[in-house]
This record gives structure tokens, sequence and C-alpha cells, in this order.
């Protein structure tokens, strides 16, 4: 510290008196000093010559007391001191060295003991209190040159060890004001500063003395080290170099040199001399310090000027301090111990500490601290002594601190080295007995309970197979010593650019390990336990804390960067583009050493193939030497290996081409062949080994080595230099050769002549020193010596350490580590119990999940909800399909279902943290979600089941009763009150539906008040993670985000529906030996689940229609799994599948509509895709749905230009066709339909629909037979609903329609151009044939109206057809009319209607013969041939005539067939025999075969209407009924 100004009030004439007068009172109370006091002797001889006297010769007896003359001496140099200043006012004019020059004598002299001293140092401190010593004293810089010199002389005899010491304390007290207290400091030299850093340093290190004293000795040296290192702020670097150079090649001041001895005495073995135990090898040339007292002080300051004095201290002390403490530390030095390098460290620290990163600008310092400063104190960082490695830690961490940009390489050694021996996985608690395992497992082998990640990063895996082989292997640590390690790594890795510069100077350095990705690898690997042999919970606690805490650091610093706390890339450092390429590179070389060692020819394979090899071919680089190249360089190829292969028969070329690369200039054989070892180890083989020492010896020979005559000189020195360097080095070997043995071995190999015996001492000298040591073999000093060599040799080639706080490496970093990463957070989260530690993990999830949406990492956002999904505790691996009847109970007016889930989850403290965490994380942030999504809806589909959700996310949508709650169970409907029409198949839906008994709701337990609670905490917790927003948010999202949204939900409702049917259908086939379980007989049961996921994702596909192009195919997958096997399923789930269906073709129908030019014709027509597979469902199936159809087809018919074709009608004509045996879906379709053909702006007949809408209005028609009830035993005659009740008057509207719809026939037909023929095929023909179908209905309402509508049809005029061409007539008789008449005869037709039945066949027989008449016996007919369709008539009206034998049919048949026989008379086509009988052989054919027809049910009938001439009837007879006859036609056809 520095001394207050105003510390002295008093003169310092006093404080100099009074000092004088303490120190001679002292001397006093010694009886020696007492006699002496009062000896007056002339010391000088000037008094004598002044008087004209003579000047005696001293007695006898004072020259035998020589000590008592020196004692008066010294005391008499005090009184003349005072006679001197007596009269002096002002003692500052006086020379400061005849101040205080009696007090140095006293304390240099050997005479004085420990008070005398005691009291002369405190006089000095006293001077120093005053500022009579201050920089303003007249002489001052001899003045310090002689306190110097007499501090660090001091001598006194000795007494008590207590009473000594106070001396030495004091001594260190005058020291520290000296330099550090005052304000003279400055102006001490580099001699003066090492002699008394000497002097206090000796003290500190001397072990016989007091702790107390040495460790005041230390606190003294630290104090003034900081002191005089921070006089580096204040130089100039370049300056002091230099004047460093001059002063090594001309010492101006003399030579500067310090020495430390811990164990230094004086002759007596007293310890009093420890201050002079080192002694200062200064040899001063500025001015004599022996006799101070001889000189006035005006020639002291004149001769000190004269001298040129010693220049301030400077860089020259501070080196030599340095090169001392450093040396100290050398753990090979047997003269220092532990306590001595402990306290050198201390010193050194505070040193390092003090200058900070100054020191790197002066190049001695650092040159010191980099070799061999770092090498001692890694070496100290492996020792045994806990205090040593505290401090070398400690020190270490100030020196990469404050030297970091200089100690590239130094760094990368230590932090593999702790590396290594925090992660090696240390003893196991044994599973055995302790007599079993021994010992401890052999460092480095991984053992068996080393944890596991669950995700392994294959990046950080990369070069496992080819580790650095200059990196000794160390034991691992343990205890207390794991923790300190760990905690320096800590500090040292703290900096915000810590990570990023390890990426930048390491990984991204082909010559470097990838520190980077093995400290994450270790730090994410240490969060997990390890079962210690020695270490306690506490210390694997806090070592799991220490690693969490470096990773979350970590990932601040990432997060810190990504929001712009990033500096920018300096333009002086290498460019970020080639960094990165050089990473690549590196990736590569790695795999391809890992696979060379692996297999050299697949190495050499991927090295050529990714460009590594041969890719720089020139006229001076052969393929051989390219080879040759890489493998020299490359470090991470296996030594044993690559001397086997280079030394193969086949590689003899690559071997010379691989020697051919060293630089033997110059070089002793010795240490060429050390070189050369070192690169490779020798293979085992004889032949190997000769072929490696011939290429050498060629090589080296052409290199032109000194006093080698030949090639075969050198291969037989080789080979000597590898026998005794066995020979000198294996402990094996007890007999070592001499050197008179070795150059006995060697005579006349050299050319037939010796080699000189300097010449093979040098040789035997070198292996003897320093033993050529084989890769892989370096273990212990030898193997640190080597890391330590190939350092030093590497950081030549290093480039500067990069610092810089840059956010250009993130992503790529990010990319590599961020698995186990935030695996190691989550088990953090899950396993530890401290609220910081949690709270840092918590935020550390939200940090990488900033990072995953920063860098566009889905995986990784995915990760991280996947990781808090599983705190939650609301994944369920097995969510029951049948919901348990949980009691619901009032709380603050709402009401609150009391679930397993709600309670369990209400206690579970950090899974409510884990909640709150996630969906905040992902609230916002969805976009940057994909696989993630699955456990965020497992965890809706969880809430969902416990009735946990927001009522928004409860809902179904729905085209008939809007918005409904999804029912937990199956009694519960989907609508509120079941429609009263239903009928039998509703009822059958509703008792589907409803699978339990209504008896489970009497087994509803009574909920807890602790129950309730937590369920209370639980929806808190639930309201705090704000589901319902997340759930809007999911409108929001970008398309690729919502896909994998859809698809989870997809993957999660296959899974409760298709996937599960599978497998319990399998069950049951394999538990019954049967295959009835997959025919269709075996159906899941309600699984509100499955239609709360349905639910949720049609519900986000409508709201984000958007989107739909890349959304369909996803959903239509699910739909029609579901659809295609629907009797397998509940039907509620099958209704919402084809509600979502008919919602998605909706969205496909507005888009098409609106986007006509530009939507995919493939999206459009899956509308009708999907519509075919609507209408192919099952018939209960349909029916049950069959609202839900209707509905949803008819709004998507609202947009007209969805349907383009007759297909396509087709198809949404047979999806409505499923809906008309529906009481109510029926009467809907039928307004849809009627509004078709109905004149208005709804009319939408086209050519394409027709045949669609006669086939749904046959389905209508068909509906209305059905509806007549069969007849039952007991019951005679089935029963005719009313001609009002809605499927009869349905199916009687829909005849009519039918017939109406003939006048769309004539304007298609002229709008297309068709011809007759065309128009009948394509219109009358399907028309006809569905009234003539419908005319034998069950209905009789229906079947009359169809025939009389089919009547009017084909007798009407607009009936188009070919007249021309009869193949259409037989068509309308063979296709139409015959099968009706035909299908009236038929017994089960009558059993529908017994008692109308004789109508109908009245009216079709009277349909028979009209259409008979009009279509074949009309004028303008074609001559055809009709004797069958003729012949066919009559069979036809036979049979009616027998099947009812009705009195009422067989007049009206008499009376049709009357009418028609004589039309065909008049119309000369039935013509009778006649005399001349003049008629064809059709007419005579057709006569023959109608009067036989007619003999069989009319017998004479023929004759009576038609008369034949034989008969000779009147000619007046047939003459009225022809022309009775003639108006019954005509009015019939009319």
């Amino acid at each position: 510290m520095t001394i207050p100004a105003t510390s002295c009030q008093v003169s310092k004439k006093h404080v100099l008196l009074s000092e004088i007068l303490a120190v001679t009172s002292v001397m006093r109370k010694n009886s020696r000093w007492a006699s002496g006091a009062h000896t007056l002797t002339a010391r000088d001889s000037a008094l004598a010559r002044d008087l004209g006297l003579r000047r005696s010769t001293p007695s006898t007896d004072i020259q035998k007391n020589g000590r008592l003359s020196q004692e008066a001496d010294l005391m008499g140099g005090f009184q003349q001191l005072k006679r001197t200043i007596w009269d002096v006012d002002d003692i500052e004019a006086l020379p400061l060295p005849e101040l205080i020059g009696p007090f140095f004598a006293l304390i240099r002299s050997p005479l004085s003991n420990g008070p005398i001293t005691s009291a002369a140092l405190s006089a000095l401190h006293s001077f120093f209190v005053c500022n009579l010593i201050s920089a303003t004293s007249l002489s001052l810089e001899p003045a310090l040159v002689e306190l110097s010199s007499t501090v660090s002389h001091c001598k006194f005899e000795a007494s008590d060890s207590s009473g000594d010491e106070v001396v030495l304390l004091k001594i260190m007290t005058v020291i520290h004001d000296c330099i550090s207290a005052s304000s003279v400091g400055a102006f001490l030299g580099d001699v003066e500063i090492c002699e008394m850093l000497e002097t206090v340093l000796t003290t500190a290190c001397q072990m016989r003395l007091s702790e107390i004293l040495r460790r005041s000795a230390e606190s003294t040296m630290i104090s003034i080290v900081r002191t005089i290192f921070g006089r580096l702020h204040t130089l100039n670097p370049t300056a002091e170099e230099a004047k460093l150079l001059l002063n090594e090649e001309e010492p101006q001041h003399g030579e500067i040199s310090m020495s430390v001895s811990a164990n230094a005495t004086d002759a007596g073995g007293s310890p009093l001399q420890a201050s002079e135990g080192v002694k200062s090898h200064t040899q001063q040339d500025a001015v004599s310090l022996e006799e101070p007292e001889s000189s006035a002080g005006p020639e002291i300051e004149g001769s000190s000027q004269a001298l040129s004095p010693p220049r301030p201290y400077g860089l020259p002390a501070l080196l030599e301090l340095l090169r001392v403490l450093v040396n100290i530390l050398d753990p090979n030095d047997q003269v220092h111990t532990d306590s001595t390098r402990l306290t050198a460290l201390g010193i050194l620290n505070a040193a390092v500490e003090t200058s900070g990163t100054v020191m790197g600008d002066y190049s001695s310092l650092s040159a010191l601290i980099l070799d061999p400063g770092c090498k001692y104190l890694f070496q100290l960082a492996r020792s045994d002594n806990s205090s040593v490695l505290q401090a070398a830690l400690r020190t270490i961490t100030t020196v990469f601190q404050t030297m970091r940009k200089h100690l590239k390489l130094q760094q990368e050694l230590y932090l593999a080295f702790s590396i290594d021996r925090l992660a090696a996985p240390p003893q196991l608690k044994p599973i055995n007995s302790k007599k079993n395992n021994p010992t401890s497992p052999r460092p480095g082998t991984p053992a068996t309970g080393t944890p596991i990640l669950g995700p392994v990063d294959t990046e950080l895996e990369l070069d496992k197979g080819s580790p650095v082989p200059s990196r000794p292997p160390v034991q691992p640590a343990r205890g207390d010593t794991r923790d300190l390690m760990l905690e320096t790594l800590s500090q040292l890795c703290r900096h915000p650019s810590s990570m990023v510069d390890l990426y930048v100077n390491y990984d991204c350095d082909i010559n470097c390990e990838n520190l980077f990705e093995r400290l994450i690898e270790f730090l994410t690997k240490g969060v997990y336990p390890w079962q210690y042999s020695s270490a306690s919970d506490a210390q694997q606690l806090h070592s799991q804390y220490l690693c969490l805490d470096l990773l979350l650091a970590f990932v601040n610093d990432l997060t810190a960067r990504a929001e712009g706390r990033s500096e920018p890339w300096p333009s002086d450092f290498i460019l970020p583009d080639t960094l990165m390429q050089d990473k690549s590179r590196k990736k590569l070389v790695l795999t391809g050493a890992a696979r060379f060692n692996s297999k050299p020819k697949i190495g050499i394979a991927f090295l050529e193939e990714n460009k590594l090899i041969y890719s720089d071919l020139s006229p001076e680089v052969s393929r051989t030497r390219s080879l040759a190249i890489f493998l020299k360089s490359c470090t991470r190829l296996d030594k044993r290996l690559l001397g086997d292969y280079i030394s193969k028969p086949d590689n003899l070329e690559l071997l010379k081409e691989f020697l051919g690369l060293f630089d033997f200039k110059d070089k002793p054989i010795a240490d060429a062949m050390r070189e050369m070892l070192e690169t490779f180890r020798l293979p085992g083989e004889s032949q190997q080994i000769n072929r490696i020492t011939e290429t050498f010896a060629s090589i080296y020979f052409a290199s032109g080595p000194a006093e080698i005559k030949t090639e075969d000189a050198v291969y037989v020195l080789a080979y000597s230099v590898i026998m005794l360097n066995t020979d000198l080095h294996n402990p094996q070997i007890r007999k070592r050769m001499t050197i008179e043995d070795y150059q006995r071995n060697l005579r006349g190999v050299n050319g037939g002549t010796n080699f000189s015996s300097e010449y093979l001492q040098s040789i035997y000298d070198s292996i003897r020193k320093r033993e050529i040591v084989m890769p892989e073999e370096h273990t212990g000093q030898l193997g640190f010596e080597y890391a330590w060599k190939e350092l030093l040799a590497r950081s030549r080639q290093s480039g500067p350490f990069l610092m810089c706080n840059s956010a250009l490496f993130d992503l790529d970093m990010f990319k590599t580590v961020w698995k186990p990463l935030i695996s190691a957070i989550a088990y953090a989260f899950i396993s530890f119990d401290d609220d910081y530690v949690i709270q840092r993990a918590i935020s550390g999830f939200r940090q990488c999940a900033t990072l995953a949406g920063h860098f566009h990492l889905p995986d990784v956002f995915d990760f991280v909800v996947v990781s808090l999904s599983q705190a939650t505790s609301l994944l369920s691996e097995n969510l029951p399909t049948q919901v348990p009847n949980y009691p619901v109970v009032e709380v603050e007016g709402q009401s609150v279902t009391v679930s397993s889930l709600s309670v369990k989850f209400g206690t579970n403290f950090k899974g409510q943290l884990a909640a709150v965490v996630l969906f905040n994380i992902v609230n916002g942030n969805g976009n940057a979600l994909r696989e993630g999504w699955t456990q965020i809806f497992e965890m809706f589909q969880n809430l969902f089941i416990h009735s946990l959700l927001p009522t928004r996310m409860l809902q179904m949508e729905d085209f008939l009763g809007g918005v409904t709650m999804i029912p937990l169970r199956g009694g519960q409907h989907s609508r509120s009150a079941p429609r009263s029409d239903g009928g039998l198949l509703s009822a059958l839906s509703s008792y589907l539906m409803t699978p339990y008994g209504a008896s489970s709701e009497n087994l509803v337990p009574e909920a807890t008040d602790k129950e309730v609670e937590s369920t209370m905490c639980t929806i808190d917790c639930i309201t705090s993670c704000r589901l319902d927003e997340l759930y809007a948010q999911t409108i929001q999202l970008d398309s690729e985000a919502l896909v994998a949204a859809i698809r989870a939900l997809e993957a999660l409702a296959h899974e409760r529906t298709i996937t599960k049917w599978k497998q319990e259908s399998d069950e049951l086939t394999t538990a019954f030996n049967t295959s009835s379980a997959g025919d269709g007989t075996f159906t899941l049961p309600y699984d509100p689940a499955s239609v709360f996921l349905l639910e949720t994702m049609v519900s986000i596909t409508c709201q984000t229609s958007r989107y739909i192009e890349e959304l369909w195919p996803v959903l239509f997958e699910h739909l029609s799994a579901l659809l295609s096997a629907s009797t397998h399923y509940s039907v509620l789930l099958i209704e919402r599948a084809v509600v979502a269906l008919l919602r998605l073709c909706l969205i496909l129908a507005q888009k098409a509509s609106y986007l006509f030019l530009h939507w995919p014709k493939t999206l459009r027509d899956q509308v009708y895709v999907s519509l075919d597979l609507i209408a192919g469902l099952p018939p209960i199936v349909a029916n049950s749905v069959a609202e839900q159809i209707v509905a949803g087809v008819s709004l998507i018919l609202q947009n007209r230009d969805i349907v383009s074709s007759q297909t396509e009608w087709n198809l949404v004509f047979a999806a409505l066709r499923s809906t008309t045996s529906h009481p109510e879906a029926a009467r809907s379709t039928f307004d849809l339909v009627l509004s078709f053909v109905t004149d208005g702006q709804s009319q939408w007949m086209t050519p394409d629909n027709f045949n669609g809408l006669i086939t749904i209005l046959d389905e209508f028609a068909n509906s209305a037979g059905q509806s007549i009830m069969v007849p039952q035993r007991g019951r005679r005659v089935p029963s005719q609903p009313p001609p009002n009740a809605p499927p009869i008057e349905r199916g009687r509207r829909a005849i009519d329609i039918l017939y109406d719809m003939k006048r769309f026939i004539a304007p298609f037909a002229e709008s297309a151009g068709l011809q007759t023929s065309q128009v009948w095929h394509q219109y009358s023909l399907p028309l006809a044939l569905s009234l003539g179908k419908q005319s034998t209905n069950p209905s009789r309402l229906v079947r009359h109206t169809s025939i009389s509508q089919l009547q009017r049809l084909l007798l009407g005029p607009r009936f188009v057809y070919d007249e021309n061409d009869h193949g259409q007539v037989e068509e309308i008789f063979n296709s139409i009319i015959f099968p009706l008449v035909n299908e009236l005869l038929k017994p089960q037709v009558q059993q529908f209607d017994p008692q109308g039945i004789l109508e109908t066949r009245l009216r079709a027989s009277a349909l028979l013969c009209k259409a008979f008449m009009h279509f074949e016996v009309r004028e303008n007919r074609t001559k055809s041939d009709i004797r069958i369709l003729w012949i066919e008539i009559l069979d036809l009206l036979d049979r009616l005539i027998n099947a009812g034998k009705t009195e009422q049919l067989y007049e009206a048949v008499s009376e049709s067939l009357k009418n028609v026989v004589l039309v065909m008379n008049a119309a000369n086509i039935l013509v009778p025999p006649s005399q001349e009988d003049q008629r064809d052989e059709h007419q005579r054919t057709l006569w023959t075969a109608t009067q036989a027809r007619l003999e069989r049910f009319l017998p004479g009938f023929l004759t009576e209407v038609i008369p034949t001439p034989q008969l000779q009837l009147p000619p007046s007879t047939p003459a009225p009924e022809s022309t009775s006859t003639v108006p019954v036609v005509a009015s019939s056809t009319s």
C-alpha cells in the first residue's frame, strides 16, 4: 500500500533524532556496546593536521580488539550524524546517504544482534513513513542502491529464534516500504529490485523459518510483485524489448541474476542469515557500498552523477523474477519442494493477474510463459498434492484469461487433458464382491455403466476411431480433484465467446482436435449420473450442476448472439468461409483416417474420391508423392498401421517418397532417426525393418552427412542406433552397452575405416540422454515430453488464437450438438430438485426453442417439445376407449370433472412447470414445429378424455345441428334430441351407440376435498398453458408446419381406429382360431378420442382452406380407410367421417368454382372420388348418415361449375340415391331433385344429368314400393299406405316428373344436333324404361300413375323415335311393354296389392293393345314382319285372361282385342281367306297363326269379328262394326 502523506505530523529532524536515540539506546543496553559508547576515537586525521599535531599510532590493545573498534565506529557514526544535523534547520538539504548511512552500517554489521538490527530497521521504516526517504530526497539513487545492498546483506548474531524472525519480518517491511509503499520505488534499478526480491522470495521459501514468517514474506512478495508488474502498463513494450536485447549484449549496470534456495543457512546452522542464504550475483560498478561513511555527502552525490546511476527498473528485473518463478515450478527439479512451488505459484499468479493482457505484448515475458511456464504448469496440474493442484489450476486459468491469444496450442493441450481426466469413466461400484474386482479399470476403457444419451449425434462420434496420438493417456480424476478440475474448466469456458473461440480455432483447424465437440459431449454426459466408487452424492450432484451450468451458459451465449449482441468478424482474421471449408475438409480427413485405420485400401479410395489426395498432381508431384504427403501430415492415422503399410514390398516407391519428405540436411544421424521414427512405428517383421533402413540410408546419405563415406555405413549406423536405443533404455536389460562396446561394434564399417571416437560419442550421448520413443509408447513423463515437443513444433506453424464473439458459426455449432444438449437439459429438468437448476433448465428450453426458430431448425424445436412433453406426464400410452364415469362437482359456479389425470397431474408440480413452459414455447412458434405436433395432440387427446380441454376444443360442426359437443360416452348422441320419425333404423342406431348399461351411472365414486383441490390446480395449470390460443394459432401456420400438424393428428387417429381394429380383430382370430373377426362382424366400440382427433384435423383444415391442396391427401387417406370399412366402427365416428369428407369436398368445390382455370383437375376429381366412396357405403351405414350426405351434397351443388359431365352427375346421384330410404333425408333429396326440373332459377337440367335424374327418380318410386308391408302370417291382405303418405307421395310425384322430363328431350336434341336414333337411345328409351319398370311398383298409386304416364308418353305426339326403324318399335315392346305385362302376371307382385292388381292388369292390357295399334297398325307404317310380335301379344292376352279369370278382365281384353283385330283387318294386315285368295304369303301366315292362337283362349272370336266369305255374311254386317270400331281406336290414340 502507499503510505499516506499526512501520516507524520512532526518535523523530520525530530523523527531522525528520535530514531538515533532509539537505536543507540538499544545498543547501550548491550554490555559490549555500552563500553564502546563512551570511547571517542579520532576517526579522521584532518583535526590533527589542522592543529599541527601528529596522529599517534593506535595502541596494541586497540589493534587486538578490532571488534571494539568496529563497535565504537558504529556508535560514533550516530554521534557524528547528530552533530551534523544539530545545527541544520532543514535536514532535507543534506544528502540522503549521509542521513541514513549509520543505520545501513549497523544493519550490515555482523557485530549487531537481533534487537539492535530490529531497531535500525524500524528506524528505516519510520523514515519511509514520515517521508524522510522520498522522491525529493537528495542523492536518492545512491541511497537506494545502498539500501538494497543493506537489506539484502543483513547480518547479525543469533539470539532467540522469535526475536530473530522479528528482524526478518522488519526486513520484509522495509523492502515493502521501499518498493511498494512509498514514492521511491520508481527510482530503484533492476539490480536493486532483484536483490530485494531475492531476499523476500528466499525468506518465503526458507522451510526452517516459522509458518507465519514465511506467509508474511509471501504476502509481502505478492504485494511487491503486484507493484512492479503494474509497471508493464506504463512501459513501452517495443522499447523495453530493444533495451533488453542491448543489455544482454553489453551489460551497463551489472549482471542481473536471481537464485533461490529453500534450505540455505549460515555456517553455524542458524536461520538468522536467511536473507543472506541467497547470495546475490550482482556485480556493482556504480558506487562502492563497503564504506559509505568514508565519503562526504557532496562527494557521493557528485560521484553518483558522474558514474551514471542505474536507470529505474523495468523489463530486465521482471524477466529475471519470472524466470526464477518458472524454474521453481519444474516438477522434475528435486531441489524445490511442493511448498516452495506453492509459494511460487501464488506469486506467479499475482504477477500474471497484475500484468493482464499486457504481458503478451512483451515477447520475452510471453516466451517464458509459453515455454517452459505452461509446460511446468501442466505437469503440476497432474499433482497429487491438492494444494499444489489448486494453485496450479488457478494460475493456469489466469494465464489463459490474460494470454489466451498467444497460447492456442497450449490451451488445446490443457483442455484435452482436462476433458480426458474428467470424462474417463471412473471405477464403478462393483456388482459382485470386492475380491472379484481388485483393480480399477484400465484408464480410457469405457465402463459398462457409462450413461448413454437417448439421442446419439453421429458428428460427435466422428473421430472416435482416430484419436490424436500426441495426447498422452491420463488417469481419471476423482473426488476433490475432479471437482477442482471441473471448476477450473468451468471458469475457463464461461466467457461469452469461449465456445465460438474453441470452434473457430480448433474444430475448424484440420491439425487440431474438435475441442468444441468434445467439450459439449463431455458436458452433456456429465449431466447424467455416474456411479463413482469414491464420490459422494454431494460431489456427484455438484459435478452434474457444473456441467449443466456450462451447457446453459453456452445456450445463453448463443441466444444473446442471435438477438444481436455479437461482434463483427475482424477483417484481418481468416475469412469465415475459409474456416468452414477447413471444417468440412477436416470431417472428410477424419472419416478417411478412420477408414484407413480400419482398412487402408478403403481409406485411400475414400480419400481419392473426396479429392484429399491426387488433387495436387503436377510434374513435380506424382500420385505416390501426393499420397505420401497426406500420410505424413495426417496426425489421425494409426502409426503402427502406417509403418506396416509403407514398408510393404508393393509400396516401396511410397516409402521412398515418404522418407524423401524429411529434411536431413546437417542433422546428426541420431536426430534424423528420431525424427523419422516419431512419425510411424517400426513394424515387427525384419524384412520390413530392412526396407525402411535401406531407404533411410539412401536418402540420408544423399543429404551429404559429415564423416560418413558410404551408404552402407549409414545403413549400419541406422541399425546400430536402433539397437543402442533398445539396449540403453530397455528395463529388462541389466548390462548396458558402454561407449567402448559401441565403438567396437562399429569398427571398420565406414568404408573400411573407423568412425572417429568423437562422432560415435555424440551418437552414444544423444541416445543415452534422450530415448527414441516410438509412437503409441508415449506414456508418463516421456509421453508428456513428446506431446510438448510436438506442440512446440506445431506452434511454429499455427496461427494466432482468434477471439471474437461472432454469430457467424452459431448455426453450425448448434446443429452439431443440439440433440445431446437438449437431452441433458431435459434430464436435469426431470431429475434435479433444486429450484435454481429447474429455473435455469426452463430458461435453457426457452432459449433452445428460440434458437430453433432463429436458425429454422424444426428438428430442434421438435426435440424440445418431445423432451418437455415427456416431463409433463400428460402423455399416456394407453388411453381408455371407454371413459370411466368420473365424479362431477360444482366449484365456484362451474362444473369440474375430477378425473384420475386431474388428480395426479395436480400433485405433479414439475409436470405442471413442464406443461406451462412447453405450451408457452409452442405458442407463437408453431411454424417451427414438425414432428413435435404428435406430442402436442397426444396431450390434447389425453386432456380431452379427462374433460380438461377448453370448451372451444370440444365442439364438432354439423350440417344440420350447428355446433355440438363431442360425447365422451357412447350413450350420448351428437344431437340433443333424436328425430321423432326416425323409425326402426334410428332406434337401431341409438341402440348401437349405447353399448354400456345404464347401471354404470350408479358406479360414480365420490370425490374427496384433496382430489378436488388437485383438480383445481390442474385446471389452473391448463388455463396458464393457453391451449385455446395455441389451437387458434394453428390456422395461421405456414404450409409445411400445417401439413405436419395434420399428419400428426392423422397418425394418432389412425392408431386409434384402423390400427386398433386390425390388432383386436387379429387377436380375436387368434383366440378363437377362426376368421370371423375379419369378415366384418367385429366392431370397435365408440372411442371419443378418435372422434376428437378427426374433428380437430377437419376443423383446422376447414379454417385453412388455402392449403387444401397440400392437406387433402392426408385427410382423404384416413377418411377413405374409415369409410371403406365403415361397419367396423361406431356410428358416430362414421357419421363424423362422412361429414368431414363432405366439408372438405365443399372446400374443393368452392375452390374449383373460384379458380376454375387455375385449379388442378386432379383435386376437382377428388370430389367425385369422395362421392363414389360415400355412394358405396353399406345401406345400414348410409341410412344412418343420410341426412348428412344430402345436406353436404346440396351445399356442394351450389357451386354449379363443379359438375360438368355425365359421369360426374352419375356420381352425384349415386350418393343421393343412398339417402332415399331415410325418411328425413329422402324429403331433402327429393326437394333438391325437384328443383332441378322445376322452371325457375334453380332449374338445372342438362343432357348430362338427364339419365341421372331418371335413375334417382326411379329410386324414389322404388322407395314408395318398399314402404308396402309384405303380408305376414295371419294377415291375408297387405295394407296400402294412404296416398298422402310421404314415400307414396314422393313416388307419385317422381313418376309425374319423369313424364314431364320429355319436354327437355327436343331442346337437348336440337342443341346437340342429335340424330333421331341418338335421341331414342339417350333420352326416350331410358325414360320409357323407367316408367315401364315402375308400372309394376308395389304401391298402387305409383303403379297406376306409371302406367298412365307411360301410355301418355308412348302414344303421345312428343315421343321421339325413328318410325322407319322397326327395331326401335320392337324394343318398345320387348324392353318395356312385354316385361311390364310379364311382371304383372307374377304371383309375388300380386301379393303386394291383391285388390288393385286387377285394375292394373286391365290398364296393362289396354296399353298393350293400344301401343300395338299405334306403332304397328298405322297407315304409314313400314312393311315389316309383325307376326312374331303379334303372336307374343296374343300369348300375353291369353295369360291375362287366364290369370285372374274374372269377367271384368275377360270383357276388357276381348274388347281391346276386337278393336285391334278390326283395325288390322281394315289396314289389310289381318286378311281372312277368300275364294280368290289374293293374299300374299305374309297375310296367309299371319291369319293362320292368329286364328290358331285365338282359338286357344277365345274360340270363334276371330270368325265372329271378321267373318270369312264361306259364312255368306250379309254385306251390311261388317260395316256397322267397322264404323263403330274405328272411333274407339281413334279415341284411344288421341
